[in-house]
This record gives structure tokens, C-alpha cells and sequence, in this order.
């Protein structure tokens, strides 16, 4: 049986033309949307959406591409861009009967939170991003020896064919390495939530390698844009990052200090997959941001 969030409510939800989101819904007062990385599902979530939905009302979606929501095809440069996948985030709430809402995500899901602050920043009233650079900044501080930690993002962003074969051939062994090297010292993820991911991964092969490619291309002329027209994020930020800055050669806190005017970063300790590995912390972080 599939893990789900215990006491949480299950439904889909359209959000484009083709496109519907699985989404777990739970709790009641002011929305927050809690976004996922990779690899995995909204199920990264569980502890800290349980603590949240004391007060608020959470909601937890597959992105676009993941999990159990829809997976388009490929069928060009912005099926899979952050804004496309920022608009049905911003979408899927407005259906759920929100018009303004807090948003937090981690890795991937990041991205997304952080393009959709920047489009719809009537919208989201609070941002967290979860260990991750935007888009424009991570690919440049990926530079030397230490940006083989990367090589996931140069594979993906190969144009189609090559990346989608080579990962489908062995689809346990590559996102099962992600599972594991970047769990660090931190509790392991249990069995049966790693084998929900492991088996939502290999589903969907060919919409994560479009994600990825997207990040490569479309991401970063929106994020240029933006940079070019001076746009930030004037929301309450928060940031909580493992020290990758420090083997990477990068000051986070001045690099997200350029987007967001109201920030409040933190460095942890708490592995990669910080909210399975530490979710009351998380969640304090979280609680916090949504005091401000």
C-alpha cells in the first residue's frame, strides 16, 4: 500500500489544460502549500505537514511531473519551465478557494516557490526555500572538482533521448543514489516511503529528465529577466541550507540577499532531506517565517 499523510485528505485537482495535481489536503486557518524535491513526493512532508495543520491549512501537491500528478509530454521549452509549474501551484490554491497564501518547498519544489513569489507576488504573502540556490546562481557557483556533486543536473540537461534512456536503464540504482548519498549522517528514510519514491521515479522518467532540462534553459533566462529588470522578492524569506558554500566556494547568504529584501537564512546541520530529518525543526523555521 502507498504511504499517504495520516488524517490528510486525498483528491485531484485541474490546474492547465490537460494537467491535474494529486494533493493532500489537511487542517483549517491561514494556507500554506508545501512543495517537494526530488527524488521524491509530496510524502517528504509528512511530519512537518502534520504539525502545521494544528493551525493552518496545508496543502501538499505532487508536482507536475511526480508522484501520482499528471505528466505531460514534453512538447516544449516550457512544459516543464518553473513558471508553468509555479502557475499551477498558484492555480491548484485559487481551486481550493485561496487567493493568497504562504508557500514553502525544498529542492526542486524550491524552484518552483521561488518563481512563483517572483510572478505572483500579490499571491504568495511568505516564502521558504529548502537547501537550494535559484537556478541562475546554482549553475554559477557550480564550477571546479566540486561540482560533480552536480552531475545529475549536466546528465538532465542533455536534450532528449540520450538522458531519458541512460536513466530508465537503471532507474533503482540512479535515484536510489540521491536516496542515499544525500541523506547524509541523518536518519535514513524508512523502507516503505523509499520504495514509494523509488517506484513514482521510475514512472516518471521522462517528465523529471524535462524538469531538469528546463532548469538548464528556460529557468534561467526568466531568472536573468528578472535579474536584469531588478524584480526581488518583497515577501518575509526564509532559507535553510546545509554549508555546500563552504566546498563550493560561495556566500549563500549574499546570494540570496540579492533576491529576497526581507530575508532571514540559516545554516543547518540537518542532512539534505531536512524535513524527514529534522522536522520539528522545519517546522519551528516554518512557524516562525509565518509570525513575520
Amino acid at each position: 500500500m502507498t504511504p499517504v499523510i495520516a488524517g490528510f485528505d486525498y483528491r485531484r485537482v485541474p490546474v492547465a489544460d490537460g494537467v491535474s495535481l494529486n494533493v493532500a489536503v489537511g487542517g483549517s486557518g491561514t494556507p500554506i502549500v508545501l512543495l517537494h524535491g526530488f527524488p521524491q513526493t509530496h510524502l517528504m512532508w509528512r511530519h512537518v505537514a502534520a504539525d502545521l495543520a494544528a493551525d493552518h491549512r496545508v496543502i501538499c501537491p505532487d508536482l507536475r511531473g511526480y508522484g501520482a500528478s499528471d505528466k505531460p509530454a514534453e512538447t516544449g521549452r516550457a512544459t516543464y519551465a518553473k513558471r508553468t509549474m509555479a502557475a499551477d501551484v498558484v492555480a491548484l490554491a485559487g481551486a481550493l478557494g485561496h487567493e493568497r497564501f504562504a508557500l514553502a518547498g525544498h529542492d526542486r519544489g524550491a524552484l518552483v516557490a521561488f518563481r512563483a513569489a517572483l510572478d505572483h507576488p500579490d499571491t504568495v504573502t511568505h516564502l521558504a526555500c529548502l537547501d537550494v540556490l535559484p537556478t541562475l546562481d546554482m549553475w554559477a557557483a557550480l564550477r571546479g572538482t566540486g561540482a560533480a556533486v552536480g552531475f545529475h543536473l549536466y546528465l538532465m540537461a542533455q536534450p532528449p533521448g540520450l538522458p531519458e534512456q541512460l536513466i530508465a536503464a537503471g532507474a533503482e540504482v540512479f535515484f536510489g543514489h540521491f536516496l542515499d548519498v544525500w541523506a547524509g549522517a541523518g536518519p535514513a528514510i524508512p523502507a516503505q516511503v523509499r520504495r514509494a519514491y523509488l517506484d513514482a521515479c521510475r514512472d516518471a522518467v521522462p517528465s523529471i529528465v524535462a524538469d531538469y532540462r528546463a532548469s538548464a534553459g528556460i529557468d534561467v533566462e526568466h531568472d536573468q529577466a528578472d535579474r536584469d529588470a531588478g524584480r526581488r522578492l518583497r515577501m518575509p524569506v526564509t532559507v535553510l541550507q546545509q554549508d555546500w558554500g563552504a566546498a563550493l566556494g560561495y556566500d549563500a547568504v549574499a546570494l540570496w540577499r540579492a533576491w529576497a529584501c526581507d530575508l532571514r537564512h540559516d545554516t543547518v546541520a540537518y542532512g539534505h532531506f531536512m524535513a524527514e530529518q529534522a522536522p520539528a525543526g522545519v517546522a519551528k523555521a516554518l512557524r516562525d517565517l509565518l509570525a513575520r
